[in-house]
Parts: C-alpha cells; sequence; structure tokens
C-alpha cells in the first residue's frame, strides 16, 4: 500500500508537457515548450506583429485594409494630387498652371498679329512675306519681335511710311522692303541699326535726304536705296561703308557734288545714274556716274 501511495506522489509530481515553437529563431518561439507543434512563424508584419497580417503601401500606411492603399497621381507620385498642366506641368499648385499667351500658346511669352498670323516674340528669327501680296502699312507692332535677324517684305502692295519700330529690331541684318508703295522720309532709327548687313528699299516713294547718319551702318554689304525721290547731297559719311561690295542710288534726286568720300566705300562700280548729280566727279567713279541732270548744276 505504502509503495503505491509513493508511486503515485512521482506521477503527480511531473511536468505537464506544453506544445510550442522550439526554434529559437523563430518570432514566437516559446522558451517553455516542450513539444514543437510546427507553429513556427519567422515573420513580423509592417506592426511589428508576429504573422500578423498588416501590410505596408506605398505611402507607409500600414493596416490589413487593401482597399485603401494609396495609389500614383498623374506625377507619378504615390498618394499625390498632383496635376498636369497644359504646358506638361505636374505638380499640385494650381495658381502656377501656365495660361495661353495672346497667340494662343500654353505658356507662350506672348506673340504679335501679323497680317492674321501670330508670331511668337521668343522664337521668331526670320521673317519672310515676300511676294504675299500684303496690303496696308506696316503694322507698328512688328517692333516687337526683336529676335528677329532677317525681315522681308519685299514685292507686295504696303504703303504709309516706315514705321520708326523697326528701329527696336537691333538684331537685325537683313531689312528688305523693296518694291512697294511705301512714301515719306527714312525713318532716323533705320541709321541706328548697326547691326545691318543688307538694306533695301529700292523701288518705293520714299522722300528726304539721305543723312550723315549714314555712317553708322558700317557692317553693310549692299545698300540699296534707288527708284524712289529721295534728294539732297550724297553726304560724305557714305565714304565709311568699307564693306559695301554693292551700292545703289540709281533714280532718285540726289543732287550736287558727289564728295570724294565714295572712293572709300567698298563698292568700286556704284549704280549712281539718273540723279542729278554735278560734275566734277571723282575719278574713282567718274566712269559710273552714267547720264546725269545737270540742268541745276554751276
Amino acid at each position: 500500500m505504502k509503495k503505491l501511495i509513493l508511486l503515485l506522489l512521482i506521477v503527480g509530481c511531473e511536468e505537464p508537457a506544453q506544445h510550442g515553437c522550439l526554434d529559437n529563431q523563430a518570432c514566437n518561439y516559446d522558451s517553455n515548450a516542450t513539444i514543437d507543434n510546427n507553429s513556427c512563424v519567422y515573420v513580423l508584419d509592417c506592426a511589428s506583429v508576429c504573422g500578423g497580417d498588416k501590410l505596408l503601401d506605398n505611402c507607409e500606411v500600414c493596416d490589413a485594409d487593401t482597399s485603401n492603399d494609396c495609389v500614383q497621381d498623374v506625377c507619378g507620385v504615390w498618394g499625390g494630387s498632383g496635376l498636369l498642366d497644359n504646358c506638361g506641368v505636374c505638380d499640385d499648385d494650381s495658381t502656377n498652371d501656365c495660361v495661353q499667351d495672346n497667340c494662343g500658346i500654353w505658356g507662350g511669352n506672348g506673340g504679335v498679329w501679323l497680317w492674321d498670323v501670330c508670331y511668337s516674340i521668343e522664337n521668331t528669327t526670320n521673317l519672310q512675306l515676300d511676294d504675299e501680296q500684303l496690303t496696308g502699312g506696316i503694322p507698328v507692332e512688328i517692333g516687337n519681335l526683336t529676335n528677329l535677324t532677317e525681315l522681308v517684305l519685299s514685292t507686295n502692295q504696303l504703303t504709309g511710311t516706315i514705321p520708326p519700330e523697326l528701329g527696336q529690331l537691333t538684331n537685325l541684318t537683313r531689312l528688305s522692303l523693296d518694291n512697294n508703295q511705301l512714301t515719306g522720309e527714312i525713318p532716323s532709327e533705320i541709321w541706328e541699326m548697326t547691326n545691318l548687313t543688307h538694306l533695301f528699299l529700292t523701288l518705293n516713294q520714299l522722300s528726304g535726304e539721305i543723312p550723315p547718319e549714314i555712317g553708322n551702318l558700317t557692317n553693310l554689304t549692299r545698300l540699296s536705296l534707288g527708284a524712289n525721290q529721295l534728294t539732297g547731297q550724297i553726304p560724305s559719311e557714305i565714304g565709311n561703308l568699307t564693306n559695301l561690295n554693292n551700292l545703289i542710288l540709281y533714280y532718285n534726286q540726289l543732287s550736287g557734288e558727289i564728295p570724294v568720300e565714295i572712293c572709300n566705300q567698298g563698292d568700286s562700280t556704284p549704280t549712281l545714274y539718273n540723279n542729278q548729280l554735278c560734275p566734277p566727279y571723282p575719278e574713282c567713279i567718274e566712269q559710273y556716274v552714267g547720264e546725269q541732270d545737270t540742268t541745276n548744276c554751276d
């Protein structure tokens, strides 16, 4: 009887078995477990819960609800609220969205309407509208195309005076207004356009004198003022134009003696005929003077 009681006491003192994860590398390792039950888990979810079901979305939000996961906006920003404006700029600031300029160009820097066409102030460097049957006056707004290097309006039916606003085109190297019906004096601003290499005003009805300021245009290679109604003397400053290879002054009403300085300009065979120029003529161009009306010469 005593042996039975002792046996029962021994059995009753044994620790009960405990099931759990026995791998100490697992996040749910149970140091008290005695029997492995294949429950080991090795991954923490985004909330540091071992074996949890929460996921971190692209906006760094951690939860188990995939229906509220953030998405990319049109700028490619996760969870962003950006929008693409008409200039292709993507941000979430609507106050800086681009607008249309007066040419209807989104984000444009403005333009100039000429003969029903809008020309970009920034991008228009060459305007060639010769023989386009243009009528009326030359628009003063053309002076706003300050990046122009060439302006060609030849062989049209343009009338009125040459607008002084053309003087704003300081980058211009070529100005061709020949073969129109332009009247009045050549604006003084033209003689300040020192980058000009070609100046064509032939075949108009321009009047007035050629001023001494013509000597400012030292880059000219071609100067054509023929077939107008220009009067007065050829200024001595014509001799400053040493780069000329073509000088045309024919069919005007130029008078007086030809200054000897004309020998200093670059064209050795200038076209001077059909004026009222008086002898004696400078020896360097004497054979190229051609027919002159010397009625009023002394």
